[in-house]
C-alpha cells in the first residue's frame, strides 16, 4: 500500500489510471443499485469526475 501511495504521488499513469476506473466503477455501482436515492443522485457526478480523471491521466508519462 505504502509502495502504491509513493508511485501515485509521483504521477506516473498506471496507478492514477487503477484509481480513475475504481472511480467510473464507483459511480456506474451508484447508478444501478436501487436501495439509496442519495446515492443515485451523486452516480453521474462521480461518473464525471471519474471520465475527466481518466482522460488528463491518460497524457500522464508511463
Amino acid at each position: 500500500m505504502r509502495r502504491f501511495l509513493e508511485r501515485l504521488f509521483r504521477l506516473r499513469r498506471n496507478e492514477w489510471e487503477i484509481l480513475a476506473s475504481l472511480t467510473i466503477g464507483l459511480g456506474v455501482f451508484m447508478m444501478m443499485q436501487p436501495f439509496a436515492l442519495a446515492l443515485y443522485s451523486y452516480s453521474f457526478v462521480v461518473t464525471l469526475i471519474g471520465t475527466v480523471m481518466f482522460v488528463i491521466v491518460s497524457h500522464f508519462p508511463e
